[in-house]
């Protein structure tokens, strides 16, 4: 069986036979992720649609150095969705009378050096706890569908899971408090 991360790099060179093995694989579920974020079965099709109209645009992207194939379709696929979401809330016509509560510069620089440093400490996982929490976290799933997912028992994830965040607290300890 092909794996996912040849299946988005032979997509990038216009596979169309790889770009359909990848839709018969994940459809339904980018489906089923789609459909329990934005509750309308309408919704969440087109959602499903953008997803892979943009992984046959974007699959060039795709560095498999990085990760799993699984992991970056399912962050493709979560961009679409929130588009979807957003794309049902019209911004408001009035002038707020109240400051807005977003964050400034300084909380600005300080969130993009925290995400940086957990994606280094991120990379110091071994793979199989990486990959655990790429899909819980990145790709949102529940852990019955990342065991699902990865055709493992659950209580592996779990085990996978806790063992990660442990290793991740350890590597992280004291940095960002």
């Amino acid at each position: 069986m092909t794996s996912d991360a040849e299946l988005i790099q032979q997509t990038a060179t216009g596979d169309r036979g790889a770009f359909e093995d990848l839709y018969r694989r994940y459809a339904r579920p980018v489906f089923g992720m789609a459909l329990r974020r934005l509750g309308d079965r309408g919704r969440a099709e087109d959602a499903v649609q953008e997803t892979f109209a943009s992984i046959w645009r974007s699959a060039s992207s795709y560095r498999p150095e990085r990760g799993p194939g699984a992991p970056w379709l399912y962050a493709v696929a979560r961009n679409a969705i929130v588009d979807r979401a957003r794309s049902r809330y019209e911004p408001p016509t009035e002038v707020p009378d109240e400051p807005a509560h977003e964050a400034g510069p300084p909380e600005k620089a300080e969130q993009s050096w925290v995400a940086w440093r957990v994606h280094r400490a991120l990379e110091g996982l071994p793979e199989r706890e990486r990959e655990v929490l790429s899909l819980a976290y990145w790709s949102e799933l529940s852990q019955s569908e990342v065991a699902e997912f990865l055709g493992i028992p659950l209580g592996t994830v779990k085990t996978r899971t806790r063992a990660a965040l442990a290793r991740l607290a350890d590597l992280l300890e004291g940095e960002l408090e």
